[in-house]
């Protein structure tokens, strides 16, 4: 058998082995949220963009798309999720420090201000969690204003 063939086969029963190891899903069946969202109080219009936009990838509870059930794909999501939460990570806000919460928003406002959150690569199959200028706006307001009662030491509520 000629070399091509040979890796070949070792690349299709590579691929179909791929399809019985998965990588563990990111799902968590608690009230992930409650704490972040008690504290920060976003407004509807903003939990409802932080919903569509954020929280596939900054939170415990990701919602998977179909073809999250084709590997390789389900690591390269897997990858995406888990460096997204190493970033922020909503779900674990009551585990954060004030200053850390605070710098965390800081992020977020630079983050959605200059276009580099949501991904692309994410949008792309996700259209509605592409951000107008005016939602990115209502994001940023509402995280400056939650910044704000954080440096006069206040509980945002």
């Amino acid at each position: 058998m000629k070399i091509g063939k040979k890796i070949a086969w070792a690349l299709l029963v590579v691929f179909i082995g791929m399809q019985f190891i998965r990588p563990e899903k990111n799902q968590d069946s608690s009230e992930h949220l409650a704490a972040f969202l008690a504290e920060t109080n976003p407004p509807a219009e903003v939990r409802e963009l932080l919903k569509t936009s954020c929280y596939d990838c900054h939170s415990n509870q990701t919602e998977y798309p179909w073809y999250n059930a084709v590997a390789p794909v389900s690591y390269w999501l897997a990858g995406h999720v888990n460096d997204g939460k190493r970033h922020l990570n909503f779900s674990a806000w009551d585990t954060y420090e004030v200053k850390r919460k605070d710098h965390k928003l800081e992020e977020v406002i630079e983050m959605v201000q200059e276009g580099e959150m949501p991904l692309d690569s994410y949008t792309w199959t996700h259209e509605d969690a592409r951000l107008s200028p005016e939602q990115r706006e209502a994001i940023n307001a509402w995280a400056r204003k939650t910044r704000a009662l954080y440096d006069l030491g206040a509980r945002p509520e």
